[in-house]
C-alpha cells in the first residue's frame, strides 16, 4: 500500500450548519472511515461544533472537505482556509462561490453561449398563469443556494407553482423556476487531470434527491 503519512495530519470537515446537515454527516463518516482504512492520519472535524482556528492550533495540515450547501460548498470555508494557509479538496473560493448559486451559474452559462433551459426568478408577486405560459410545462423551481434536492418541487400544473415557490422559499430569499429537460443525468468525475468512469443516476422517485 502507498505511504499514507505523506498526507500528514488531516481534518475531515462534515457536518455544519446548513439545511444538508444529516446529508454531509452520512457522507463525511463514510470519508472518514475510508482515510483511516488506508492508512491517512485523518479526523472528524465538524464546523457547527469547533471553530476553524482550531484547524490551525491543532496543527492540520490539509483538509478534506466534505461539507454541503451553503458554508461548505459556497466558498466561505474555502476562503477561510486560504487565510490559514491550509490547502484543502474541491474547488476554490471563486468557483465554489459561483456553482453554489444556481442563477449566478446559469448567468455565466448564458453569458458563454452555452445552451441552458429557459430560466427566470420569482418572488411572492409573481404572474404564475405568465410563468407557466412563458416557460411551459414541466417546471422544476429551486432556492439558488442548496443542494441534494432541498426544497426543490417538480411542478406538472399551473395551480402548483405558488407552492413550489413557498416551499423554496423558505430555503433561499432568491428562487429559480426553470424548463423541464427530459433525459438521463450523467457525472463525469475528475481528480487532477483524469477523468473517472462515468456515473449515470438513477431513481425510483420523480427526481433524483
Amino acid at each position: 500500500m502507498e505511504n499514507m503519512n505523506k498526507f500528514g495530519k488531516v481534518a475531515v470537515l462534515f457536518g455544519g450548519r446548513s439545511a444538508e446537515r444529516e446529508v454531509s454527516l452520512k457522507s463525511g463518516n463514510a470519508v472518514l472511515a475510508a482515510l483511516q482504512r488506508s492508512g491517512v492520519d485523518a479526523h472528524a472535524f465538524d464546523p457547527a461544533q469547533r471553530d476553524l482556528s482550531e484547524l490551525k492550533k491543532e496543527k492540520f495540515d490539509r483538509v478534506f472537505i466534505i461539507l454541503h450547501g451553503r458554508g461548505g460548498e459556497d466558498g466561505t470555508v474555502q476562503g477561510a482556509l486560504d487565510l490559514m494557509g491550509i490547502p484543502y479538496t474541491g474547488s476554490g473560493v471563486m468557483a465554489s462561490a459561483i456553482a453554489m448559486d444556481k442563477w449566478r451559474t446559469k448567468l455565466v452559462w448564458k453569458a458563454a453561449g452555452l445552451p441552458i433551459p429557459d430560466f427566470e426568478l420569482l418572488t411572492a408577486n409573481s404572474d404564475w398563469q405568465a410563468v407557466v405560459q412563458r416557460l411551459g410545462l414541466p417546471l422544476f423551481v429551486k432556492p439558488a443556494n442548496e443542494g441534494s434536492s432541498v426544497g426543490i418541487s417538480k411542478v406538472k400544473k399551473a395551480e402548483e407553482l405558488r407552492a413550489a415557490y413557498e416551499l423554496a422559499a423558505r430555503y433561499d430569499s432568491l428562487v429559480l423556476v426553470e424548463r423541464f429537460v427530459d433525459g438521463q443525468e450523467v457525472q463525469f468525475p475528475i481528480v487532477g487531470d483524469r477523468v473517472l468512469p462515468s456515473i449515470r443516476i438513477e431513481t425510483p422517485h420523480e427526481f433524483y434527491d
